[in-house]
């Protein structure tokens, strides 16, 4: 693999500033409009908040924890503990107080950042009754008072720091020095801090630099939540090469893409899948058009993608097709976008296809907090629908016996926190990562993901079946908004599956049926059309793989009700114990002769 060369975030941080000086670091969204911050600007206010830490009486290796929604002030705090040699502990904004509690006594945080008054309240919450009593800074100058500080004042204890005392605090960094601690949103279990270096983030930036063009052209809109590394690592990409950054939250994003007009965006599927649903799930004239689109659209995209000449007719076909579909998607995310990068989850290939058809590159990644976290990426020239990519410069991949994929490079993490045993499990003497996940490595180097090793479900007969392919043919449906594949130790498998319940009540409608939302659900030719659209969908399957019950859910799976992590993914054991009792009756004797089933009320337990 390719030599990368070691670093410092705190290093990229002064090189950004000196070389960058009056450009556009970010633009901070305001109702006004924005508002423009240089990299003079950043470098001002990191010189006092490194001065800040140290009136407070912060020193190298204490820790401060970050618990906000995406603003540029969690870019700014960030950076002043990164060059005062402060670990930061990124909490995400939507924890609840006893697993915020967990994170903050775990790592044993002396200061917190929080983004308002509401996070002052769960943070006190959090800390009722706890031996911490760490100071609170809060960014909203309306949150401040009753202990807390705001960050103006805050930023105000350190006026009298001068650059030449930012530069040697910047300067100290070591690259092997712990940057931060990202504690897993785990889908099982407490939370295991994963301990990060300055130069497990500093090589992941380079790396990426290398095959993710970027530069002071570009604009970026940043909402994924900071508090997950894919994100930050790519803020950090974005800061080192010049490309001026906005935040907002992931409520935000369709009218600031429009807004914004960014070049370059990093999201995870959810966005794409909803996009994608919108456009198929139009009803009438208009949804014709838009499925005829598709069709087309996969058509041409399986002629450009073999290399193969498109037909005169099909070309005119597509041409149409861009005119009255595709180019509305384009300027739906702003018209200037030159590529996504997608990670966090996996793409639906089809979906894929669809943006690509598009004219809209998805660049599907993967990666792991434990690897800083980006180990593959597809790139404009290597560009493979279905893979992840190849792996980034310096960036070794092998395929474990048990089809495990196995990581080994300079992002690879120190460490679990604390955990030596969890730590020793995952990380040989070798220094290879075993990432979890099962994979499949193609003779020139691109790798598929099939499946998360412990989402497997085994059945009954032995045999193992892989839930994210038929989650995945599902969830391109357009009555289909989210689905879970279910039947680990039974005969066969079924699916849990949430109605897009807009799309479903306008085909109702046209049906003459008046019900809407979760009335509709119990509605004998309702549950007739999902098993047709459900079975359906699963035709190419083998035949142990063939889900054989459908559960429809009146409750969407949220952050809010625990079923998604804040990226959202599902989180399988949380839904699996919600409706223990409602799975178990799909395999009941006197269910027999069902198919579908209905839970109508949210199930509590």
């Amino acid at each position: 693999p390719a030599d990368v060369p070691e670093g410092t975030l705190a290093q990229l941080f002064l090189d950004a500033v000196d070389s960058r000086g009056e450009s556009d670091a970010y633009r901070v969204l305001g109702p006004q409009g924005p508002i423009s911050c240089s990299y003079a600007e950043v470098a001002d206010t990191v010189r006092r908040g490194v001065g800040a830490l140290g009136a407070m009486g912060l020193s190298r290796g204490d820790r401060a924890a970050i618990i906000s929604e995406n603003r540029v002030e969690w870019a700014l705090a960030d950076f002043a503990c990164l060059c005062a040699g402060i670990h930061d502990v990124p909490i995400y904004s939507t924890l609840t107080p006893p697993q915020v509690r967990y994170i903050l006594e775990d790592a044993q945080v002396s200061l917190i950042f929080v983004s308002d008054r509401d996070q002052v309240s769960k943070v006190r919450e959090a800390l009722g009754g706890s031996a911490l009593d760490p100071r609170i800074v809060v960014f909203d100058q309306s949150g401040a008072g009753e202990g807390a500080l705001s960050w103006v004042d805050f930023l105000d204890l350190g006026t009298d720091a001068t650059m030449e005392d930012l530069r040697r605090e910047a300067g100290a960094a070591r690259p092997e020095d712990l940057a931060t601690l990202i504690y897993t949103s785990g889908t099982t279990g407490n939370p295991k801090g994963v301990m990060l270096t300055h130069n497990n983030l500093a090589s992941n930036v380079w790396a990426c630099s290398q095959v993710l063009p970027v530069g002071p052209a570009d604009s970026s809109l940043s909402f994924l939540p900071l508090s997950h590394v894919l994100q930050r690592m790519v803020d950090y990409l974005f800061f080192a090469e010049g490309c001026t950054n906005s935040h907002c939250t992931i409520d935000e994003v369709s009218e600031e893409l429009a807004r914004i007009r960014p070049t370059k965006v990093v999201s995870v599927p959810r966005l794409y899948e909803k996009v994608y649903q919108r456009v198929t799930s139009e009803s009438g004239l208009k949804g014709g058009i838009a499925r005829w689109a598709v069709r087309v659209g996969r058509e041409w995209e399986a002629h450009v993608s073999a290399g193969r000449r498109v037909p005169g007719l099909l070309s005119l076909r597509y041409r149409i097709a861009d005119r009255l579909v595709f180019a509305k998607i384009r300027e739906r995310v702003g018209g200037r976008l030159e590529y996504f990068v997608s990670g966090g989850a996996p793409l639906a290939p089809d979906i894929n296809r669809f943006f690509f058809a598009a004219g809209i590159r998805i660049l599907e990644g993967y990666g792991l907090t434990e690897t800083s976290p980006v180990t593959n990426v597809n790139t404009i020239e290597q560009f493979r629908i279905g893979t992840v990519g190849r792996p980034v410069p310096g960036t070794e991949i092998r395929i474990a016996e048990d089809g495990e994929i196995l990581v080994r490079g300079p992002q690879v993490m120190k460490g679990y926190y604390k955990l030596p045993d969890r730590t020793a499990e995952v990380l040989d003497q070798d220094g290879w990562l075993a990432t979890g996940d099962i994979g499949e490595l193609s003779e020139d180097g691109f790798l598929t993901i099939t499946d998360r090793k412990k989402d497997l479900i085994k059945t009954s007969g032995g045999k193992y079946i892989a839930p994210q392919a038929i989650e995945n043919a599902l969830k391109k449906n357009p009555f289909i908004d989210q689905v879970m594949v279910v039947g680990e130790g039974r005969n066969f498998p079924s699916v849990l599956v949430v109605p897009a319940f807009d799309h479903l009540a306008a085909w109702a409608a046209g049906k003459g049926r008046s019900a809407t939302g979760a009335a509709l659900l119990d509605d004998g030719t309702v549950q007739a059309l999902y098993e047709q659209q459900v079975f359906g969908e699963l035709g190419d399957l083998a035949r142990y793989e063939r889900p054989k019950k459908i559960g429809l859910l009146a409750e969407a799976f949220t952050v809010e009700n625990g079923m998604l992590t804040p990226t959202q993914k599902v989180k399988r054991r949380e839904v699996l114990s919600r409706y223990e009792s409602f799975v178990d009756g799909f395999y009941q004797e006197a269910a027999r002769d069902r198919t579908v089933f209905v839970a109508a009320a949210p199930q509590d337990g």
